[in-house]
């Protein structure tokens, strides 16, 4: 009986380890794969130019710190505001009122050529804001040829696939866009 009895026991130790083991893996790989969800997503930016907000369909976007939707225009290059007359009024451009030193990773300024003003830009491309939307709207996202900008990761993600289409429809598209203003 004591050998039968050392038998049960050492049948439910191996259950015990193995049952622990499966526990601490399935624990493991649940955080891994939680993590990987939250890797996928752009990093929040959040400082004093710009932060980042979400939208149910949109996902993430980038707005000024008072939550207003921030966009870029397609017909735009890096650096350079193609948005001027009747569009500027539609979607005025979002323009440093402060010191333009010391900025964060990502923005930096551009000077118009229109009016003078210093314009923020986000990984070069020149930011504006659309004047139908309130804090918290994106109303203006596909409205002639401006598209709400995205936090680095996820922009990257969009303009790695269009590259050489954005190009060809923004040379094409550029000379009859401004003509829609």
């Amino acid at each position: 009986m004591s050998k039968n009895s050392s038998i049960v026991v050492a049948i439910i130790v191996v259950i015990v380890v193995i049952g622990g083991g499966y526990a601490l893996l399935h624990k493991s790989s649940k955080s891994t794969s939680n993590s990987s969800q939250t890797s996928s997503n752009a990093p929040a930016v959040n400082n004093a130019v710009l932060t980042t907000k979400t939208d149910s369909k949109l996902g993430q976007y980038l707005a000024d710190p008072s939550g207003k939707a921030l966009y870029t225009y397609n017909a735009d290059t890096s650096g350079v505001s193609n948005c001027t007359g009747s569009c500027i009024a539609a979607w005025p451009a979002y323009v440093d009122k402060g010191s333009t030193t010391g900025l964060p990773a990502g923005v930096s300024t551009i000077k118009r050529t229109d009016n003078g003003q210093t314009q923020y830009t986000y990984n070069g491309m020149p930011l504006y804001y659309f004047v139908s939307d309130g804090a918290g709207q994106v109303t203006g996202n596909g409205v002639q040829n401006f598209t709400v900008a995205k936090p680095a990761a996820a922009s990257s993600q969009s303009t790695s696939s269009t590259p050489s289409s954005s190009s060809s429809s923004s040379s094409s598209s550029s000379s009859s866009s401004p003509s829609n203003y």
